[in-house]
């Protein structure tokens, strides 16, 4: 129970790792809100995972989504404790098919979704006065360039920066930001990536997600539970002098 009785905001919450999160979370004694676009799923989720679990909607692209789901959040279970930055999208195209369309829609959830939610949330644990735990969703993706992957990989590392600047910024307020880094995680979203990367590489459907899960020094892809041990550690007192920071956690893929 070492996040008994915390009030834990995760968006994208209703299913992949946050939903991992979500449900460790409860495990460890958390009442967690579930704020994620697919507002049915989200409480379906929480419904399924009980122990006062609420599922909420929010849309990272629109302020008034994000104030609504802080004050549903606040006005539901009193306040908020953490809050894990993990709603996310990907696209990829080779460099000199790059479309605007697709860098301002990864560059609105991944980046600013994730700031703007990020400053919400801590405006909120100031105004409590005791402190929090902000929890970025980075990715491998971040620490490198890749070349049908540059948007994705660029939104990644500015999450990577945004951590650092904003855990610098909100230690007097002993609220701690840290992020995590996961590497190639088997969920719906990667479904989707290996979609494209069969479009653009000429694979067979699923052979790119073969072929990254048999790279990782582990042996396999991860799954979602493998992030919830490190998300328990940052959520918990275990991590107060922890400051920003980006864990890897990705069996081995990269090394920082």
């Amino acid at each position: 129970m070492r996040l008994k009785d915390k009030v834990a905001v995760i968006t994208g919450g209703a299913r992949g790792i946050g939903r991992a999160i979500a449900e460790r979370y409860a495990e460890e004694g958390a009442r967690v809100v579930l704020a994620d676009m697919l507002e049915a799923e989200a409480k379906a989720t929480a419904q399924h995972i009980g122990r006062g679990a609420i599922g909420l909607a929010l849309d990272v692209t629109k302020q008034d989504s994000i104030d609504a789901m802080v004050a549903a959040t606040v006005r539901q279970a009193g306040r908020i404790d953490v809050l894990v930055n993990n709603a996310g999208v990907f696209d990829m195209a080779p460099l000199l098919e790059i479309t605007r369309e697709s860098y301002h829609k990864v560059f609105a959830v991944n980046v600013e979704g994730l700031l703007f939610t990020l400053q919400a949330v801590a405006r909120q644990m100031v105004k409590q006065g005791q402190g929090g735990k902000i929890i970025n969703f980075a990715s491998q993706a971040g620490r490198r360039g890749e070349a049908l992957v540059a948007v994705y990989c660029a939104s990644k590392a500015a999450v990577i920066s945004l951590t650092q600047s904003a855990g610098l910024a909100l230690a007097k307020d002993r609220i701690n930001v840290n992020a995590i880094a996961p590497g190639v995680i088997d969920t719906p979203m990667w479904d989707h990536v290996d979609s494209l990367f069969a479009k653009y590489e000429h694979l067979p459907l699923g052979e790119k997600k073969k072929q990254v899960g048999l790279a990782v020094p582990y042996g396999r892809m991860g799954r979602p539970e493998d992030m919830t041990g490190m998300a328990v550690f940052l959520a918990s007192p275990d991590s107060d002098y922890v400051v920003a920071q980006t864990y890897n956690v990705d069996g081995g893929n990269w090394m920082s």
